[in-house]
């Protein structure tokens, strides 16, 4: 028998009307997948799930300078979820803060690109993260500084749902809500897996919305693989003056990829076989584009 919270979720999934993934998601999706085979290895899954989420934040939200990752005005992103770090190295390359390239030598012992996002060698990297749980405390401190700064740029978060299983992420909740930082948004790639298992199962998360809540958050729901309406959504922060504002984005687990959609031995694949490589590609439009 399935157990309810699961139940519940499976019912939204398929009530969500995503919109076919248009061509620039695909092709972010590729240069995702080029890392994963130029490393042979990776997180499909947690790194497709949260492609919309960051294509969003680059092309429309945020304001941000390839050719000067440091520029003191610049907003702040955080993969707080670094395993799914092939989605922000593919983002990251094609707004051109590194060669597309480099996306070969991933997780190569003389390339820049890691397994978890590093700020000390990536251009565009915040926070090195992986160690899960830390996003938006760092998140949390960076808020403060723009604040007492008196600084305009904005921070945001994006988490995973079973990141957020961590304590120290409603810490840094607790301390967010209570010094009012509209500056700071959280962004949950709830994509209702982890690593072995459905969320609901493992650590079950609902009430998600009340819960942030009641942590002083103004909160929003949105299908997180719908650019009109992530923009939509994103364009409106924060949702209450002097709060942050957190965005409960749905999602699925490996979006792009039917046959990995929401399975676990997906979550993290290693030396894919010729006819594995082939089948991810013509779900994606071919190696080069449809």
């Amino acid at each position: 028998m399935i157990p309810e919270p699961l139940r519940m979720h499976r019912e939204l999934e398929a009530r969500l009307a995503t919109p076919p993934l248009d061509e620039r998601s695909l092709a972010l999706r590729r240069l995702a997948f080029r890392g994963m085979v130029g490393g042979e290895r990776g997180h499909l899954g947690s790194a497709f799930s949260a492609i919309e989420i960051l294509r969003v934040l680059y092309d429309d939200i945020m304001v941000h300078r390839a050719d000067e990752p440091d520029w003191a005005l610049r907003d702040r992103a955080i993969l707080s979820k670094g395993h799914g770090c092939l989605a922000l190295y593919a983002i990251l390359a094609d707004s051109g803060y590194f060669p597309a390239e480099e996306l070969d030598r991933f997780c190569h012992v003389d390339g820049m690109l890691g397994g978890h996002p590093d700020a000390t060698k990536v251009p565009g990297v915040e926070a090195s993260t992986g160690a899960l749980g830390h996003g938006p405390s760092i998140g949390l401190g960076l808020a403060l500084a723009a604040r007492m700064k008196a600084a305009v740029w904005r921070v945001f978060v994006v988490t995973g749902d079973g990141e957020i299983n961590e304590g120290a992420v409603w810490e840094a909740a607790m301390m967010a809500g209570k010094h009012g930082l509209d500056n700071l948004t959280i962004i949950v790639d709830y994509n209702k897996h982890q690593s072995y298992a459905a969320t609901a199962e493992v650590q079950d998360l609902e009430p998600l919305a009340a819960k942030w809540e009641s942590f002083g958050f103004a909160v929003g729901e949105v299908d997180g693989h719908d650019v009109g309406e992530l923009r939509r959504t994103l364009t409106s922060l924060p949702f209450k003056s002097g709060r942050p504002s957190a965005v409960i984005a749905h999602t699925v687990k490996g979006k792009g990829v039917s046959f990995a959609e929401n399975d676990m031995a997906w979550h993290h694949k290693s030396r894919l076989a010729p006819d594995q490589l082939d089948a991810v590609y013509d779900e994606l439009g071919g190696r080069h584009g449809a």
